[in-house]
């Protein structure tokens, strides 16, 4: 993983990645009086379990179902991608860009919870950290962010009856998500990425949560996301990284948590 004299990732370059990368920077004691601490996932059950509600309501009236057509797990699961996704995105981006750590947790990260997966987020004003090597910087973004702040939130699921097979493989998506989206709006950081996303499935915690090819490409989950059975029947379609899926037949779903 070479890198050459790069700039400091602001937020401006981190966006135009994708809006799933896209943060607003406050100050470490202050923000303003519109946004709210990610950290009510983690102290309030009732906003969590509003959340799970909201996106259950949206995966039944895709279906033209009653809420309580789509089991509360499902919902659960699909609330949980939606979130980590969001949440490991910056992250992920500023690694790949710079090779630094950009630090934060469900403490200090603050949200406008709006309906779907790209509530706008935004993070304490802090530099990342450079780190040199690149199998130092994977082992910390898997220390610090992955098995410190993604763990809290899988930890506040417990409730929902979601195995935490399911939420670590909702991680590796999210990740394995993350590398893809750069590869395509950044073809020149494609690989770059799929290094990063590769060594990330290689640690704990989400070593066994999928397998990709050498190159990092193929990805696959061990498990599934439950999102085909908010459908009629159960009868959604699958991810493509789904573990219910064979190459041939993967089907892309919309993810509306």
């Amino acid at each position: 993983m070479t890198r050459t004299a790069p700039r400091a990732a602001t937020p401006d370059r981190v966006a135009a990645l994708g809006p799933f990368f896209a943060y607003r920077t406050h100050a470490a004691h202050r923000a303003d009086g519109s946004w709210r601490p990610m950290a009510e996932l983690l102290d309030d059950p009732a906003v969590l379990r509003d959340r799970v509600a909201t996106v259950r309501g949206h995966l039944a009236a895709a279906g033209g179902q009653p809420p309580e057509a789509v089991e509360e797990r499902v919902a659960a699961s699909v609330t949980h991608l939606g979130l980590v996704a969001r949440l490991a995105s910056p992250a992920f981006a500023v690694a790949v860009l710079d090779g630094a750590l950009l630090r934060y947790d469900l403490r200090e990260a603050r949200w406008q919870p709006t309906p779907g997966g790209l509530f706008p987020l935004s993070l304490p004003l802090r530099a990342p950290d450079p780190v040199a090597d690149p199998a130092e910087l994977a082992g910390r973004l898997a220390a610090e962010l992955l098995d410190g702040t993604v763990r809290d939130l899988a930890e506040a699921f417990a409730g929902f009856s979601v195995s935490p097979h399911i939420l670590w493989g909702n991680t590796a998506s999210a990740v394995n998500g993350a590398a893809t989206a750069i590869g395509r709006s950044s073809p020149q950081l494609a690989a770059r990425a799929r290094e990063l996303a590769a060594r990330l499935l290689e640690l704990p915690p989400l070593r066994g949560a999928g397998t990709s090819a050498v190159d990092g490409s193929g990805f696959r989950r061990r498990s599934c996301c439950l999102i085909y059975r908010a459908a009629p029947d159960h009868a959604g379609a699958l991810c493509g990284d789904c573990a219910l899926t064979s190459p041939a037949t993967a089907r892309r779903s919309s993810n509306p948590s």
